[in-house]
């Protein structure tokens, strides 16, 4: 997937192209108002106020028609200098507009101005040459903006929009996006059956049977895969005191997200975070150089308030189960723990067919804890050993968490989209707020280093994002249903499937039966339907040799063999967790 605002030439055409638009709406619309159109990563949009009118998804082709009209006009479009003064006068009917002049720096003497035909905007630009340029372009879709984002103020209509220099080009991002919509998790999650969410808890995920086996394979994969690495497993509580969270910095850097609660007439935070609690556990016990690297897990679930309409599914939600681990180390395991993390997760992202990028984010401007002279030395370490481990890594300045600088592990879809999941935070702030310490060589007391680190990042989020890489068609070994067993006519073959059933189940194998009296065309199609990836069809000749015929998901070649050389089949497939 391409990133408009990463592209110079993309950025400026869709740019452009906002104009295009807000003339076509003014056009059509001689009352609107506009607010700004700025280019996003996914094209560009424009927030309007229409007054009374309220646009739909219909009025998109009306206002393209129009926007081809001007752009077949082919006008230039001249940029021009004027004063704030001028400027004011010259967009005295727009208190939008207005608005933005008021807010400009006193330094900014002169505005400019970029108008095409009978239109004028206020704008920074750059522009493309002529509207002639903006002949390759699509709306997709309109919605409701508060203006400023306060929903206090007045709502405006946004519409989205993305321009491309080809046609060629269009008509492959378009065809990305009907894709994109077929995978969309939600929906695959509404028809696979596998999480919903209630309008009695907006942003609190309900996970059905389906998605539960999903989620606990995926549980058992991370407990198995983080036994071989050595680490140990905790669980901490789900709330705790105020006072813990003014210790840890969260209560001043992070409240505004954090849940609170009176209890015994002290205030208690639900965790956004599993840190603290991993604080506790290590200085429950002394410690001994010899201990270290001590790597202690945690799948513990926390709580943070996102604003309703940043709500999305499984990607953004209140609450979520975070694969947290916390590895605390002498200084000088450093380096060889972070590159031991680095192939660890190389290795977690492989079995997903996934592949990433990493960035290095350093150093918030604000809101930061520690001497600027510990986040030098962390961020140093942490991208020298990711150049060790063979891994380049872009430097993303200003990004990095309050306590520490960190890896992120931008991961790729199938599709070619980019998600944040992994991280890797070294921490040399927490350690010394907690008092952390271990018993050196020579008997005195040392601080540790601490990393925290997910690869996942939350678990809700992972299965949203592989239902959407896997388009809904999972992996064998993370299947709800592994097999699926059609008996060609119940009155003939349902006692055989039921044997085999059985057979299947002892094997730990997922399975379900489809003794509807239905046809076996429409069952087959069901089968696909609901992404099974395998269906068994037993009829006379499978009953009469004791055999099975089998047909995988995506291919129309059925496969006849026994039952036990089937069963060695899924095992082995599932047992590699091929893709």
């Amino acid at each position: 997937m391409i990133n408009i605002k990463e592209d110079a030439k993309l950025s400026i055409l869709n740019h452009s192209c906002a104009h295009l638009l807000a003339q076509a709406v003014k056009h059509i619309y001689p009352n609107a108002l506009f607010w700004v159109g700025p280019v996003i990563e996914e094209g560009f949009y424009y927030d309007i106020d229409l007054g009374d009118i309220t646009l739909t998804e219909e009025d998109l082709p009306k206002i393209e028609k129009e926007m081809k009209k001007i752009a077949k006009d082919g006008k230039r479009i001249i940029r021009e200098e004027i004063s704030k003064e001028e400027a004011l006068e010259k967009f005295k009917n727009d208190p939008y507009k207005i608005d933005l002049i008021s807010r400009m720096d006193e330094n900014d003497t002169v505005i400019s101005c970029y108008t095409q035909g009978d239109f004028t905007d206020l704008c920074r630009g750059p522009h493309v040459e002529s509207v002639k340029e903006l002949k390759n372009f699509k709306l997709l879709k309109v919605s409701g903006a508060y203006w400023k984002g306060d929903k206090n103020n007045q709502m405006l209509q946004r519409i989205y929009g993305i321009c491309f220099e080809t046609p060629e080009d269009l008509e492959n991002h378009l065809n990305y996006l009907e894709e994109a919509k077929k995978r969309d998790h939600k929906k695959l999650g509404k028809e696979l059956e596998l999480f919903m969410i209630s309008e009695y808890g907006p942003g609190f995920p309900f996970f059905l049977n389906k998605g539960m086996i999903i989620r606990n394979e995926l549980e058992r994969f991370w407990y198995d895969e983080h036994t071989k690495e050595g680490y140990e497993f905790v669980k901490t509580p789900i709330m705790l005191n105020k006072e813990l969270w003014e210790l840890s910095g969260h209560w001043y850097n992070y409240r505004e997200n954090m849940y609170t609660s009176e209890i015994d007439e002290k205030t208690f935070a639900i965790k956004p975070m599993n840190c603290p609690g991993g604080m506790l556990v290590y200085k429950n016990s002394l410690h001994s150089y010899k201990d270290l690297p001590l790597r202690i897990g945690e799948l513990g679930q926390v709580h943070r308030h996102e604003a309703s309409g940043a709500l999305n599914g499984l990607f953004r939600v209140r609450t979520f189960t975070q694969d947290d681990a916390h590895i605390f180390m002498r200084p000088d395991q450093i380096e060889e723990e972070i590159i031991r993390l680095i192939n660890f997760i190389d290795r977690i992202y492989k079995i997903f067919n996934l592949t990433y990028t990493i960035e290095l984010s350093t150093r918030p401007e604000e809101k930061y804890i520690g001497d600027i002279a510990i986040w030098d030395a962390s961020e140093k370490a942490l991208e020298d050993a990711c150049h060790k481990a063979g891994k380049d890594c872009k430097i993303n300045p200003g990004d990095g968490a309050f306590y520490g600088p960190k890896l992120d592990f931008h991961i790729k879809d199938s599709l070619g989209r980019v998600w944040q999941c992994g991280t890797i935070q070294l921490d040399m702030n927490l350690p010394e707020r907690f008092d952390l310490t271990y018993i050196d060589k020579d008997g005195s007391k040392k601080r540790p280093v601490m990393l925290h680190r997910v690869i996942f990042g939350s678990i809700e989020r992972f299965i949203g994002i592989l239902i959407e890489h896997y388009a809904g068609l999972f992996p064998l070994w993370l299947s709800p249903i592994q097999v699926n067993v059609i008996p060609v006519n119940n009155e003939y073959h349902l006692e055989y499937a039921k044997k085999i059933l059985e057979e299947l189940k002892k094997h730990n194998i997922r399975v379900n039966l489809d003794d509807r009296e239905e046809k076996l065309g429409y069952k087959m199609r069901e089968s696909v339907m609901k992404k099974i990836p395998y269906a068994l069809i037993l009829g006379n000749k499978e009953v009469e040799a004791s055999t099975i015929s089998f047909r995988k998901y995506g291919t129309e070649e059925t496969i006849t063999m026994t039952i036990e050389e089937f069963i060695t089949k899924i095992e082995n497939e599932i047992k590699n967790k091929d893709n």
